[in-house]
């Protein structure tokens, strides 16, 4: 049987490359340190360390163990989570992670139906790019994350569950009556010479990248991280611009929006929630209320 406690310690020797600074931030000696590593790998049977003047590296035993104390840890906060919740009277409790343009379109249908079917509930939201919306649904400080990846699902991290909501391709949006605004379709080789505002630093650099393929460089007009932002600066002609479809504005005056073709990055749209035998009711509502908003929307889910 694997010592849970050692594992942590041996997490704690890997963050810090060092015996004694493991020893140190756990208030321990370093050879009490040294000791339980040594039994750990006699449990598993082979090295987790490699021991130098440099410091200590893992080996690959060592790397899948430290991936396993992780998991152990993320559970642990995950239980707490859930035993708090359960503790708390009837108060219904939930946390939901959210990127900006989910939070402004996708969300608000789903929880104006939440919030009436639990009028009591203890709702509270977090705006969060994935990758920090993912490390909060793992660590238990929320219970659901709205994110997304491009060009496909993101790699989870251990404990965690991805449940695709919804394909949100790329459009281009022009000021009215731009030359090329009567398309129906369009690519990213017909818009070399054209001036753009990006609404996301990650979209402008795939657009970097796609419109080298096609042989120009981008001329930006402004790199912003805000698609509304990036939509009223189009309507007033200072460029064009790449934005999601869920990110669309509402208010399409002064705007024309036209899908773009082939070869292009597209967004994928999901929830990120915890692995657990018993999902927690309030998760599993709202996915249900997402998906149906999706629906409604009509975007391609």
């Amino acid at each position: 049987m694997i010592d849970a406690r050692r594992l942590q310690m041996l997490a704690e020797v890997a963050r810090h490359g060092s015996f004694n600074r493991a020893a140190a931030e756990l208030r321990l000696t370093p050879s009490a340190v040294s000791q339980q590593i040594s039994a750990l790998e006699r449990a598993v049977g082979t090295p987790v360390v490699r021991r130098s003047t440099r410091g200590v590296e893992l080996t690959d035993a060592g790397r899948v163990l430290v991936e396993t104390a992780e998991s152990i840890a993320a559970e642990l906060l995950c239980a707490q989570a859930e035993i708090e919740r359960i503790a708390a009277a009837r108060t219904a409790r939930l946390t939901v992670a959210t990127f900006t343009s989910g939070g402004q379109r996708l969300l608000p249908p789903a929880l104006t139906r939440f919030t009436a079917e639990h009028p009591g509930a203890d709702l509270t939201v977090i705006e969060s790019e994935p990758q920090e919306s993912l490390g909060l649904v793992r660590t238990g400080a929320a219970d659901m994350a709205l994110a997304y990846h491009y060009d496909g699902p993101p790699p989870m991290p251990p404990g965690l569950v991805w449940t695709p909501l919804v394909e949100d391709p790329m459009w281009i949006v022009f000021p009215d009556g731009h030359p090329l605004a009567d398309r129906s379709s369009i690519t990213i080789a017909e818009l070399a010479g054209e001036r753009w505002v990006h609404g996301c630093l990650v979209v402008g650099d795939m657009l970097d990248h796609y419109a080298a393929m096609a042989g120009f460089e981008v001329r930006a007009a402004c790199r912003g991280t805000d698609y509304q932002f990036a939509q009223s600066l189009v309507r007033a002609g200072v460029g064009i611009s790449m934005i999601p479809e869920v990110a669309l504005t509402a208010d399409r005056s002064g705007l024309t929006a036209i899908r773009l073709a082939p070869p292009g990055p597209c967004r994928f749209v999901g929830i990120a929630t915890p692995r657990r035998r018993s999902p927690n009711p309030l998760v599993t509502e709202v996915t249900r209320l997402l998906r149906d908003t999706v629906s409604a929307l009509g975007v391609r889910a």
